[in-house]
């Protein structure tokens, strides 16, 4: 499957939320915002202790739930029921999304990184979700090795590498995971121009840019990738 369309319109980061001020990130209700606009949705999935793949951004629960509690030790049945923010919205499965969203617009699908021993327990829960899925969908994460577990199990979605060069650890990390066949790539913002970006460019990659909040940091994604994944603003009347 190409991973060409995801270079076709703006991406909606952790669905087309207002910064959780009544909309919050990662909910069914910011989904259907970026569905009734047309607009494809990237989003997070956790593994939980139970084995399962959850939309959840962050490790803990305490900033969008309100309660303290860790992703990764918490089983399935009591994340589902915690509420995310002021609102009515409860944390989503991944099965939860794929039923949601229905091809209605492309996905792109961020696996955050897990423990060590976990990377191909995780992979495989993600595949098994996305068993009968059909629709647009890409596979993207930090972590090469989760990578590496997807391309072992012969995934056939896209798969993308996240990557930022905060220090000289991500930039040799994000070399060494060019030696995967990857699809595309996402790419810091705040870390524009690179090289590392340019190369992969040149090579024929598509590369979207996160997370893009302002004028200043659209013009930078505009100058240097693809796409942008943006949040906080209505990408439908961006300036050209």
């Amino acid at each position: 499957m190409s991973a060409g369309w995801i270079i076709d319109k703006p991406i909606a980061h952790r669905g087309y939320h207002d910064l959780n001020r009544m909309v919050w990130e990662n909910t069914r209700t910011a989904f259907d915002r970026a569905m009734n606009m047309s607009i494809p949705i990237e989003c997070d999935l956790q593994m939980t202790g139970d084995g399962s793949a959850i939309v959840f951004h962050d490790y803990e629960t305490d900033r969008l739930c309100g309660v303290e509690g860790t992703v990764r030790t918490m089983d399935t049945e009591a994340l589902v029921q915690l509420p995310i923010g002021t609102g009515a919205d409860t944390i989503p499965t991944f099965r939860d999304l794929l039923n949601q969203v229905d091809g209605r617009v492309g996905l792109v699908v961020e696996l955050k990184k897990p423990a060590p021993l976990d990377a191909d327990a995780f992979a495989s829960a993600v595949l098994s979700d996305l068993q009968d899925y059909d629709g647009k969908l890409a596979l993207m994460s930090f972590d090469p090795v989760l990578l590496g577990c997807l391309l072992d199990k012969q995934a056939t979605w896209p798969l993308g590498l996240v990557a930022a060069e905060f220090n000289e650890d991500d930039k040799r990390r994000n070399e060494d995971a060019l030696s995967l066949p990857l699809d595309f790539v996402s790419f810091c913002v705040k870390h524009l121009p690179s090289s590392f970006v340019t190369r992969v460019r040149a090579a024929g990659l598509p590369v979207i840019s996160w997370t893009i909040r302002d004028q200043e940091t659209l013009e930078t994604a505009r100058a240097h990738t693809d796409q942008i994944t943006f949040e906080g603003f209505d990408p439908l009347v961006l300036p050209d």
